[in-house]
């Protein structure tokens, strides 16, 4: 098994910099976080011992090896799967359940076909109750911020799988949650719609200031959005370090192709590789044991 390694900044893998933790108290804290899950062949462990914490306005991406536990990760964060050990707290408060400072933009396709952008943008607000004319507006400032003015009256089929995304964004962030989880939401993309598109998020990010947590499986992805990436380990899902990416904001796309991009992406990829190797025997060795059983 690999070993967890020290981030070369300073920070351990259990929590950030002692520099960056005093700049504010963390908006969000993952401590001590472990989920096993039954199967016919006995216990699985998908995640054990992981610990984090996020500073409010902080963009974090976590990156690791297929089977690591980043889906598992995140819902519970969400607050979509419970039975887990350890506690994730929301400004020091527990949370067991959905929480309404949490929005969740996931990877498949989200939007209702029989809504327009703006309706589809608006529904949050109009489960909360909100005045037809009151939502509507701020559906049209959102769906303004995602760079969809104009496509108002769309409907999703009418729309590129890029667009429908950005609808997706737009109408969690319409509701203004203080946390933004967004799990691969651009994975079924081509890479240079992705890249737009990491563009776009992360000028809307800084502009709201939005606490915001990506799973992704793009190292390029990672580091062109991020202020730390959480790396991890292979099944079970682990920290094995947290890197601090010290590139100057704002970004523009003409950084990734910068000899310092190129020096985080390296580095990031030696440690998948580390990991994915490790998952790729593991799963030979498997289908090598059932091949041999009488």
């Amino acid at each position: 098994m690999a070993e967890e390694r020290a981030v070369p900044t300073g920070s351990s893998p259990s929590q950030p910099s002692a520099a960056a933790a005093s700049l504010s108290e963390p908006l969000l804290v993952v401590d001590g976080l472990a989920k096993e899950f039954p199967t016919p062949e006995g216990s699985l462990a998908a995640l054990e011992r992981i610990a984090f914490a996020v500073r409010e306005g902080e963009f974090v991406s976590i990156i690791g090896p297929s089977g690591c536990g980043k889906s598992t990760l995140f819902n519970i964060i969400g607050g979509l799967i419970d039975r887990f050990q350890g506690r994730v707290t929301i400004a020091g408060t527990p949370i067991s359940g959905p929480h309404a400072a949490i929005g969740m933009v996931f990877q498949e396709e989200s939007t209702f076909p029989w809504r327009t952008v703006v309706e589809n943008v608006a529904f949050p607000l109009e489960i909360q109750g909100m005045p037809k004319q009151k939502r509507l507006a701020r559906a049209r400032h959102f769906i303004a911020l995602v760079g969809l003015e104009g496509f108002e009256h769309r409907y999703p089929f009418e729309l590129s799988g890029g667009m429908r995304q950005r609808v997706a964004i737009a109408r969690t962030l319409a509701f203004e949650p203080k946390i933004l989880l967004m799990d691969e939401p651009f994975g079924a993309l081509d890479e240079q719609t992705r890249l737009l598109l990491g563009d776009k998020v992360l000028q809307i990010q800084q502009e709201l200031k939005q606490t915001t947590l990506l799973i992704t499986h793009s190292i390029a992805e990672a580091v062109q959005l991020s202020d730390r990436i959480v790396v991890m380990t292979y099944r079970p899902g682990r920290v094995k370090r947290i890197v601090d990416v010290g590139l100057p904001r704002p970004r523009t796309l003409d950084l990734v192709g910068s000899d310092a991009f190129g020096r985080y992406v390296a580095e990031i990829w030696n440690d998948l590789r580390e990991e994915t190797s490790r998952g790729m025997r593991e799963a030979e060795a498997r289908v090598r044991g059932m091949l041999h059983r009488p």
